[in-house]
């Protein structure tokens, strides 16, 4: 993606791409091979997955409908935009020696989901149903997965710095985790709406949310001042020795000297002289 697209960086900085735009995608799927690959009933082949809710089978084939219908923001793990040094822990030199990584807080969303049956019988899709809750209620993360950091060189590494794995041991590494949880998000009146909106016919149907986090690109470049006035403001830091620490971060500077006199705050006075005895300018009178 060219640097026009993206807020203009100060020299020496390279921005990376963009880490999580397919966790959405990979949420879904993960939905659907969870189903998929527990089938453990006898009678018959396993059902199909289907999000086109229309669908409706000329034989005897049993259908899960699957449909993500909302994205929500998780207001409750909502963080400002500003950007930070990433956490992301270097154990190999993949990055300039000098140089820092940058990244913002990720976005954290919940994603619902409508879940309904199909069958010859009724009675065949209401247990086909009661199978369904019940395979999910046994995915305690959706997708648990070790968390991939792509730097701006391109290099795709784990929190450790090292090449990424799907294989490395989770109490080593940073796990990506999406939970899924069984809610109460649609109404009657909703449900048949969405139905019709989708030319389908009415079934019985639930909802589950998941939740995720999107990571944007990561930034590396030399030490700087995060200023948190703007969301796009990186101004690198000063190359004074005595402000700035070998670690690329500012030290403490000893806070300016106040004035004896108080600041007055708001508009000033009319027709308003101070008291002779408050006023340090003056001078005293027997």
């Amino acid at each position: 993606m060219s640097e026009s697209m993206h807020s203009q960086l100060p020299p020496g900085f390279a921005r990376g791409a963009y880490q999580g735009q397919a966790v959405i995608g990979d949420v879904t799927e993960a939905l659907h091979s969870w189903m998929l690959t527990g089938w453990d009933l006898a009678d018959g082949p396993r059902p199909r997955i289907e999000e086109d809710l229309s669908f409706v089978p000329k034989d005897r084939e049993k259908v899960i409908y699957t449909y993500m219908y909302r994205v929500a923001r998780n207001d409750a793990m909502k963080n400002a935009k500003r950007w930070t040094q990433s956490t992301l822990e270097l154990s190999d030199k993949v990055v300039n020696d000098k140089d820092m990584l940058f990244e913002r807080p990720p976005v954290h969303l919940f994603l619902y989901y409508t879940v309904a049956v199909h069958a010859k019988f009724r009675s065949e899709a209401e247990r086909l149903l009661g199978w369904v809750m019940l395979r999910l209620n046994d995915a305690t993360h959706l997708l648990y997965r070790p968390q991939q950091y792509m730097l701006p060189s391109g290099k795709i590494v784990d929190s450790l710095g090292r090449e990424w794995s799907a294989d490395a041991a989770p109490e080593e590494v940073k796990m990506e985790r999406v939970s899924l949880a069984l809610v109460d998000d649609l109404t009657i009146g909703d449900a048949i709406n969405f139905f019709t909106i989708h030319e389908a016919p009415f079934r019985p149907f639930v909802t589950y949310r998941a939740t995720c986090l999107l990571r944007g690109s990561m930034i590396s470049g030399p030490g700087a001042v995060v200023r948190g006035q703007r969301a796009n403001d990186l101004t690198p830091a000063p190359s004074r020795a005595d402000e700035v620490s070998p670690n690329g971060r500012m030290r403490s500077q000893p806070a300016a000297p106040r004035s004896s006199r108080p600041h007055n705050v708001g508009p000033p006075g009319h027709d308003h002289r101070p008291l002779e005895s408050e006023d340090p300018d003056s001078d005293s009178e027997d």
